[in-house]
């Protein structure tokens, strides 16, 4: 009777324990099947270029510009690369394509030729800031919240007894233009 439980108890732990190699590939497969969101953190390969003086949406070449697969990272979209070296290390905008910048592959411009070739092909990671050029494609930051914070804070000290916004008082003497400063 021990022996019969004993052997239950097997059958039942095997049957229920979770491979955690099989977890990691399902991770890998849902990350590289994920469309790029803003606040996406996705595995790309870069490669760099260094030929052509006008990218495809029109702009002068520079460094800080990257090209990609428009179908993944449209024109205006706005990068922050890491995982390379410091050097390369920052925020891109993709203001380039091209007929080799397919899929999960961005390509960064260098001056270079010499430094562009020595960079050669290597695996990073890339967050997404803003996808295309629409400012509601991006990610709110940190920033964004404390300054909506304050500003709502800055109201409500400023509400009248009813609780209607009182407008500043403007310094300047009655008769005086407004200076900008």
């Amino acid at each position: 009777m021990t022996s019969v439980t004993a052997l239950t108890f097997v059958f039942l732990y095997q049957a229920n324990a979770l491979d955690s190699r099989n977890a990691v590939r399902q991770a890998a497969l849902l990350e590289a099947s994920a469309s790029p969101v803003p606040g996406a953190r996705l595995s790309f390969t870069a490669t760099a270029y260094c030929k052509g003086t006008i990218t495809a949406s029109g702009a002068a070449v520079r460094s800080g510009i990257a090209a990609a697969d428009p179908a993944l990272l449209p024109v205006g979209s706005v990068i922050q690369v890491d995982s390379l070296p410091d050097k390369y290390n920052g925020v891109y905008t993709i203001m380039d394509t091209g007929p080799a910048v397919q899929g999960r592959h961005i390509d960064i411009y260098m001056w270079s030729c010499y430094e562009a070739l020595d960079f050669g092909r290597r695996p990073t990671r890339v967050t997404v800031l803003r996808l295309g050029w629409s400012p509601e494609a991006s990610a709110p930051r940190l920033v964004d919240r404390l300054f909506k914070q304050r500003e709502a804070a800055r109201l409500a000290e400023n509400a009248g007894e009813d609780g209607t916004p009182v407008p500043a008082s403007n310094p300047q003497p009655p008769g005086q233009p407004d200076v900008i400063r």
